[in-house]
């Protein structure tokens, strides 16, 4: 599904040097390198706070940590995405209110959003899904209106822009409230390990999420807030340098093999290509980068998706199903609230989707072996 070595071997000599430079250091916690990272993220991000931390479900937990929720308040996110989005509401003994998503963009629906707002309700969760961002003016709209907060997950969007209808363009992961990302290896932007950070414009809310990463300190062995333990180490930081300038060419390159898919599938009836928000050629713009394609994600029509991923395994082929069973249905997460009627949407997508090897060193030949093999199992 990706190909971290191809990555690798075309900044290896960086990555290489920055690696052994941190070693003899032996600067291996907060150091020199993790702060740099922290401000060179700020700057290609253009928000003021950037706090790196161990992982990107950490940087989930910390973010409402910091906004001070309390047990029993209401977080309201999309049912179609990875557990950690909801693990974390739960761990801090809040309320998880799972909503059903668009059938189109896979993202949170608002007018579900609007529906499972209670005098409860504190926040809301956008996951900016597979690469494209969710639709932040009307969620904005709604937190205001509500006075709520709104967290962004963008585990899998780093890098991606969202342009508001005033034509206002922002970095997703910075226009609410505080963002979150994960830099695990298969991310737009991942380290050789696990890492994270969280973003914020807010300098009271930075200076409290800045304690809670570091036991709850601000000065060595006065805690001051509860905190974590919650650090990026400084080889994951200095790996991250290396790959944060290319990481515009890596949104692109990605665009550019997703341009291909779609292209090859245009015309297959059974087949559903993904789309931006915007109305490119395609539904894929390089002018917007609405869509940075953490995965190109099908949905298949009256064909048998498992089947297929058994097709596609026999002839070589990589794939994923992302995600095969709701949050909803998760044992962990089952709620007698929970209507079946209220996630008609989700529970048809993990009947269909399917994810096609997506990264930044997919060439030509890759991708039409890919897609023959697609189209002449669908069209059989």
């Amino acid at each position: 599904m990706v190909d971290l070595k191809g990555q690798y071997e075309k900044i290896k000599e960086q990555v290489d040097r920055s690696v052994l430079d941190v070693i003899s250091s032996a600067a291996y916690i907060n150091g020199p390198e993790v702060h740099a990272f922290q401000q060179e993220l700020e700057s290609y991000l253009d928000v003021k706070h950037v706090i790196p931390c161990a992982n990107g479900t950490d940087a989930l937990q910390i973010a409402m940590m910091g906004l001070g929720l309390q047990p029993g308040d209401e977080v309201i996110t999309a049912d179609f995405t990875f557990a950690a989005t909801v693990e974390v509401i739960a761990l801090l003994g809040l309320t998880p209110v799972l909503v059903d998503v668009d059938p189109v963009s896979f993202n949170i629906d608002v007018e579900a959003v609007k529906k499972a707002i209670t005098p409860k309700t504190k926040a809301i969760v956008p996951v900016h899904l597979f690469g494209l961002s969710a639709p932040m003016d009307a969620l904005m709209a709604l937190a205001e209106e509500h006075d709520l907060y709104v967290i962004e997950d963008n585990a899998q969007a780093i890098g991606g822009t969202y342009t508001s209808e005033d034509g206002t363009k922002k970095k997703t992961g910075t226009i609410g409230h505080v963002g979150s990302t994960s830099f695990f290896p298969s991310k737009n932007l991942g380290c050789y390990g696990d890492g994270g950070a969280i973003f914020t414009n807010d300098d009271e809310l930075a200076h409290t999420i800045r304690g809670i990463v570091n036991h709850g300190m601000y000065v060595r062995y006065h805690h001051d807030v509860v905190g974590v333990n919650s650090r990026l180490d400084s080889i994951q930081a200095t790996i991250l340098r290396a790959k944060l300038p290319q990481l515009d060419s890596y949104n692109a390159s990605r665009r550019n093999a997703a341009r291909k898919y779609t292209e090859a599938f245009q015309g297959i009836e059974n087949i559903i290509t993904p789309t931006g928000y915007c109305e490119a050629p395609l539904g894929i713009c390089d002018v917007c980068d609405c869509h940075v394609f953490h995965q190109y994600t099908l949905r298949l029509i009256n064909t048998d998706r498992d089947a297929l991923v058994n097709h596609l395994n026999e002839q070589g082929i990589p794939c994923g199903v992302y995600y095969p069973i709701p949050l909803h249905l998760q044992k962990a997460y089952a709620d007698e609230r929970y209507k079946e009627a209220d996630f008609a949407v989700t529970n048809q997508l993990v009947k269909e989707v399917i994810s096609l090897p997506m990264h930044t060193e997919l060439n030509d030949e890759q991708i039409d072996y890919i897609t023959k093999a697609v189209i002449t199992f669908v069209t059989a």
